[in-house]
């Protein structure tokens, strides 16, 4: 176990000085490049669990495989602040949400870390952070003014523990916490 440990901290901390990890697609043809995205966590102080690692450590398969097979792989993480679990969180503390987020970023990354996943920390980004989410407005509006995002009155299941509006997926049959039409 002590042998194991060692080899892994030896390796964790050379990715760490010298990252296996970052393509320059600036230079590379169009069948060379391999985005390798995930869906971002969620920064609440409850942490990641083991769907992320199921997750992430099955996309970073791909990843390394597109990387031994000569493609230029761009692989990032970030943190999806605006989540639903975050936000609930916040409210279960009473914190300012981007409060209780810029505090739990760091804890999630060295849990991401200790994963070995590949990811390309140079392009980390935070959807809450006004530089990323300018352009994710921008492009509603955009979408909103071509017709291609519209608002109507429409029934919505809500979920009274979640303080939310459910996606029909997300309801089981019977209704998921109590969830009820509105």
């Amino acid at each position: 176990m002590r042998e194991r440990l060692e080899l892994e901290s030896k390796w964790r901390s050379r990715w760490l000085a010298e990252p296996p990890n970052t393509a320059d697609l600036s230079t590379a043809t169009a069948s060379q490049k391999f985005y390798n995205l995930v869906e971002f966590p969620y920064p609440s102080a409850e942490g990641l669990h083991v769907g992320h690692v199921y997750t992430y450590c099955g996309a970073d398969v791909v990843g390394r495989y597109a990387r031994m097979t000569g493609r230029r792989v761009f692989q990032p993480i970030g943190f999806d602040s605006f989540g639903i679990q975050t936000e609930a969180y916040a409210l279960r503390l009473g914190e300012n949400p981007d409060t209780l987020t810029r505090r739990n970023i760091p804890r999630c990354r060295r849990q991401l870390e200790t994963m070995g996943v590949a990811w390309n920390w140079e392009a980390t980004l935070t959807t809450s952070d006004p530089a990323y989410y300018r352009w994710i407005q921008w492009i509603f509006v955009k979408l909103y003014r071509a017709g291609l995002a519209v608002q109507r009155e429409a029934e919505v299941i809500r979920c009274p523990s979640c303080l939310t509006v459910l996606a029909f997926e997300q309801v089981r049959a019977g209704g998921a916490n109590g969830a009820v039409p509105r």
